[in-house]
């Protein structure tokens, strides 16, 4: 269904614009367009130009979906200036892109910057092309958590030149996917020129990735340059490739480690193939790799000694104890809570929805496929196992959430949370403040939200905690603007290494406290005083 927009006759103009464009009436050019459904947009084209200028742009919960686009065109061109850029927590779906398109070309110059929560998929791009160019200038730059996946990519293409030329830079917390990478390609040229640069615990995964391809051309100019940790895999690429050529002028060379396994690298290659690492650093595994016209040119087997201010973690996000004192003065973090406004499910309806990833296609019909990164993601979360000493669920009822509660600290229960998110990402002044259970070592239930259709908070207990609550005073007039509520883990040893917490405060498990205030809409649970 259409969005209205505030004058009417702009409405009836761009509708009538999709429907030329439709019956092959000419070009289009959408100066301003958002929340559509595009099925069968721009097939069997002759020539041409179809431009979207600002797409969706500083949406909440953009919801796209283009179906069949551009497919079968001859020499037509498909442009996105700016596409979903500043949304709050983006779902947009490319079921088919490109297929089978003769020449022309297709670019996004901005797609998804600066997006919250994206959930980006591309089931087929540019499937059985031939000459059409495949061209991102800014793919999700500057992105929170999230996650992308190109199901398949390029298959059967032929002379495809792609190119990606900032791909994730300077992205928090991004699980990239791409299923399927230019599988049996003829004579491709794909280029990535900054992948994953600068990018906070990046996720990226290539399940296949030049499979069986012929004289093709696949070149990483920067991979994870300036990353911080994450983990990176390759599980079969350039495999069977016949006299093409893979090059990786700098991988992973980053200030601090992550993990990086290639699995049946170039394995199986013919002809000339040549593959080239010129610079690769840091936690690397080769599980299976060709014997021959493998270079790498300049291998690091030491971690990096130089030191960097922490980048990646909020400031105030995390800190000492010893910060919760009368008079101090400290960064309060962003505690706005950014998630889109959803609703418990009364318990009697939520038992019968499923709720795993065993079900996860029944869920996908329920909720629709769009939703299906959301759903994998926040399922595999509750799924994971508890760590030591944590007892943890999943909660999408108030009634849950308080059985969980009232079954780890027993009947006697109180609830609190940060009274309201002034002082956010300022400077704030510590006023008078209180240990809760009178400041002993105790434990508490913590619930976070996650994203799904309906509301859902992760909630888990860790033992040897203290909770406060604090007054927070205005820096200059010193009047109260906010009652906070913080908690400080004293056992943190079996804390990952990796954790933004020792990041922040540059520790190690074990070694430190970590405190954190409880976010807007997030709750900790304790006995009474």
């Amino acid at each position: 269904m259409w969005c209205k927009y505030s004058v009417q006759a702009e409405a009836r103009e761009e509708s009538s614009k999709l429907d030329a464009v439709g019956k092959g009436k000419g070009d289009a050019n959408f100066a301003v367009y958002s929340s559509k459904n595009f099925k069968g947009y721009g097939s069997l084209s002759r020539g041409g130009i179809d431009s979207f200028k600002n797409y969706s742009d500083g949406l909440n919960t953009p919801n796209e979906s283009f179906k069949k686009y551009s497919r079968g065109s001859s020499a037509h061109s498909e442009d996105f200036t700016s596409y979903a850029k500043d949304a709050n927590v983006a779902i947009d779906n490319f079921t088919n892109y490109g297929s089978s398109a003769t020449g022309g070309s297709g670019g996004f110059n901005n797609y998804q910057d600066r997006v919250n929560v994206p959930n980006l998929r591309f089931t087929s791009y540019d499937s059985d092309g031939n000459k059409h160019k495949l061209s991102f200038s800014t793919y999700s730059s500057e992105t929170n958590s999230g996650s992308e996946a190109f199901i398949n990519y390029g298959k059967k293409g032929k002379a495809v030149p792609a190119e990606f030329t900032s791909y994730s830079s300077n992205a928090n917390t991004i699980g990239s996917s791409f299923a399927g990478y230019g599988v049996l390609g003829n004579s491709a040229n794909d280029s990535f020129k900054a992948y994953g640069d600068s990018g906070n615990n990046p996720r990226n995964n290539f399940k296949i990735y030049g499979l069986a391809s012929k004289l093709g051309i696949d070149n990483f100019t920067s991979y994870r340059d300036s990353a911080n940790v994450g983990v990176d895999s390759f599980q079969s690429y350039a495999r069977d490739a016949n006299s093409g050529k893979a090059n990786f002028v700098n991988y992973g060379k980053t200030f601090n480690v992550g993990n990086s396994t290639f699995k049946e690298y170039g394995k199986g290659s013919t002809g000339s193939t040549t593959i080239g690492f010129k610079m690769y650093d840091l936690a690397r595994s080769f599980l299976d790799y060709a014997k021959k016209g493998v270079t790498f040119a300049g291998y690091t087997n030491s971690s990096s000694k130089e030191t960097s201010v922490n980048r990646w973690v909020e400031p105030g996000k995390f800190f000492r104890e010893s910060v919760l004192k009368q008079g101090n003065v400290m960064v309060m973090p962003d505690i706005r809570d950014k998630m889109p406004r959803r609703s418990f499910l009364p318990r009697g309806i939520l038992s019968k929805l499923p709720f795993s990833t065993s079900h996860l296609s029944e869920l996908r019909n329920i909720f629709g496929a769009s939703m299906e990164g959301m759903l994998e993601n926040a399922l595999t979360e509750c799924e994971r196992p508890a760590s030591r000493g944590e007892t943890k669920r999943c909660v999408g009822s108030v009634e849950d959430m308080i059985d969980f509660a009232t079954s780890v600290l027993g009947l006697s229960v109180t609830v609190r949370t940060t009274e309201n998110v002034k002082g956010s990402k300022q400077e704030i002044m510590i006023g008078e403040v209180k240990g809760i259970n009178g400041g002993e070592v105790t434990k508490s239930v913590s619930c976070h939200q996650s994203l799904y259709p309906y509301l859902l908070y992760y909630c888990h207990s860790v033992p040897k905690v203290r909770g406060y609550e604090a007054e927070i005073l205005d820096v200059t007039s010193k009047s109260k603007i906010n009652h906070g509520v913080a908690i400080c883990h004293l056992d943190t040893s079996a804390w990952s290494p990796t954790h933004g917490a020792f990041l922040a405060l540059g520790s190690s498990p074990g070694q430190v406290e970590v405190c954190h205030w409880i976010f807007e809409n997030d709750m900790t649970w304790t006995i009474v005083d």
